[in-house]
């Protein structure tokens, strides 16, 4: 079972994670700090957003419909 989830790092450099309740029943768990680099975490964010962006998706489907035609030309 996999959770995973940024945080923000406190003021005294401590973390305080709180687990799902799927964990309730779990003797141990394998904790793994990685440094988030935020341009990345803001790019992320960015993507989320734009897969529920009503002209971004207008776009991938025209795309699409562009290619389906020569898609099947191999077949």
């Amino acid at each position: 079972m996999t959770f995973e989830k940024t945080y923000e790092v406190q003021k005294n450099n401590r973390l305080i994670i709180t687990l799902p309740d799927r964990f309730k029943s779990k003797k141990r768990v394998k904790v793994i700090i990685e440094d988030v680099d935020e341009s990345r975490q803001e790019k992320m964010e960015l993507l989320k957003k734009a897969s529920k962006d009503p002209l971004f998706l207008s776009d991938i489907n025209e795309i699409t419909s562009d290619f389906v035609d020569s898609d099947n030309e191999g077949l």
